[in-house]
């Protein structure tokens, strides 16, 4: 592994003949991810962060784990230092210390597939309180502008004489529903990464368990597991959406789980990176226009 920084902070790299990935090795964050002879997908938010009563919570930009419902202080207790990496086949294994507060420890676990443009990242997340919290795993990755991101839409009867709703979506209060960078389609949502506030986010159930960015030529799909009798936070959400006058959010959640003490909850993304849209999951309407 290399060793690198990032707005000061020390890193470590990985890569293969496809991509690189680069690390915090103070805390639990991924903070680069560049194909191979192109720039970073991730934003970078240099030292921006919100006060909390723990201390500052920076957002560095890249991926991070988090636990829904979001609350404040509870999901912004600060992920700054501490943590202990270790080397694991094809990877890195990252231990952050167990949260004040919230007495949640985070862990991460990146393999690269050494064969195919793809990052394997293991969520973790033990309750090393006295008691059962209820939570949810929550994986965010804040991505540059300038790109579009896809969310592909539940299609189908979920009866056999079609009366039945089959799709959900939760909005929060400061989106506007006639934003110009949302559009809602039948078979997608793509929400186009412009710098405008107010900010946008949305959410819902997406059986699918893909969400992609389109960028620069790119696409990034994340992909996890997508549970249809499982409960999820914020109305039934497995993916969310935000996007503000600086990045855009792609979101995966795991199920709401009551955790004991000492018990560890697990959630799982496969991220992958392709050279066109010319990818079977995507319907060719959306592909077309995307290419535009």
């Amino acid at each position: 592994m290399v060793k690198n920084h990032f707005n000061g902070l020390p890193t470590q790299l990985l890569e293969n003949k496809f991509l690189k990935i680069e690390f915090l090795t103070s805390s639990a964050r991924i903070v680069r991810l560049s194909p191979t002879g192109k720039s970073n997908l991730f934003a970078d938010l240099g030292n921006e962060s919100t006060p909390t009563p723990f201390g500052d919570f920076y957002f560095h930009g890249g991926h991070r784990f988090w636990h829904a419902p979001e609350a404040m202080p509870r999901t912004y207790i600060p992920d700054n230092e501490g943590a202990v990496t270790s080397e694991i086949p094809s990877g890195v294994r990252i231990d952050q210390p167990a949260e004040p507060w919230t007495f949640l420890a985070k862990s991460l676990e990146i393999r690269i597939n050494p064969d195919q443009p793809q990052v394997i990242i293991r969520h973790e997340m033990r309750n090393d309180s006295a008691w059962p919290v209820e939570l949810a795993p929550w994986a965010l990755t804040m991505l540059r502008q300038g790109g579009v991101g896809i969310f592909p839409q539940p299609q189908g009867n979920v009866d056999s004489a079609g009366l039945l709703s089959n799709r959900q979506i939760s909005i929060w209060p400061y989106t506007h529903i006639g934003d110009p960078r949302l559009i809602l389609r039948d078979d997608c949502i793509l929400l186009n990464a412009s710098p405008a506030l107010p900010a946008i986010k949305i959410g819902y159930f997406n059986p699918h368990g893909w969400q992609g960015y389109w960028i620069d030529g790119t696409l990034f799909v994340k992909r996890f597991e997508a549970i249809q009798s499982a409960s999820y936070p914020d109305g039934g959400c497995n993916t969310e959406t935000y996007c503000n006058d600086k990045f855009i959010e792609l979101e995966s959640l795991g199920p709401l789980t009551q955790l004991a003490p000492g018990a560890t909850i697990v959630h799982n993304e496969t991220w992958e990176l392709y050279d066109s849209l010319d990818q079977p999951f995507i319907p060719t309407e959306i592909a077309e226009y995307l290419s535009k």
